[in-house]
């Protein structure tokens, strides 16, 4: 695997290993045809409407556990109106005292499998970061599993090969 990668969201390519993966839009938004998706969604790289159905864009994290940092999971959730209502006003805010909000996982996170649908928890945070994502405590999934306990070099390696289909 190469030690530098094009990033999907500007174009560029960068030195390292990536270690987020960001979808654009909520696997429904996406699966729209192209030429309708902008007449039956409004959407914004934090924002999405659909129809009655609310996203925000979200960051789920899974920490490596030999080395600092995690990989970020850019992925969208889908919540209620109220809890996109309370995130607009909050959005050039700090949103750290604000309690969790419930929401689920609006993408299938591919090496993870079915995870659309999935129950989240979701935390505001400063107005300069997107809000994360956090999977319930009860959640017995692998991809909950790695975010509370983290992942692995070798699982990171791993799953840039599934994203990326490098060898």
């Amino acid at each position: 695997m190469a030690d530098e990668f094009v990033c999907s969201i500007c174009g560029k390519e960068h030195a390292g290993l990536p270690t987020d993966w960001a979808y654009t839009l909520p696997d429904d938004v996406w699966d729209i045809p192209e030429p309708e998706r902008d007449e039956r969604a409004r959407y914004n790289k934090d924002l999405c409407q659909f129809g009655e159905r609310c996203f925000i864009r979200c960051v789920l994290e899974v920490p490596f556990t030999d080395a600092d940092g995690f990989f970020g999971w850019g992925a969208w959730a889908e919540v209620d109106w109220d809890v996109f209502q309370r995130y607009l006003e909050l959005y050039e805010e700090d949103g750290w005292s604000e309690p969790q909000h419930s929401g689920t996982l609006a993408n299938s996170l591919l090496p993870y499998g079915q995870t659309t649908g999935m129950p989240v928890l979701i935390q505001f945070r400063e107005a300069t970061q997107r809000p994360s994502l956090h999977l319930l405590p009860t959640d017995s999934s692998e991809l909950a599993v790695e975010q509370r306990q983290g992942m692995s070099q070798q699982r990171y390696h791993d799953i840039l090969q599934r994203l990326t289909g490098d060898d």
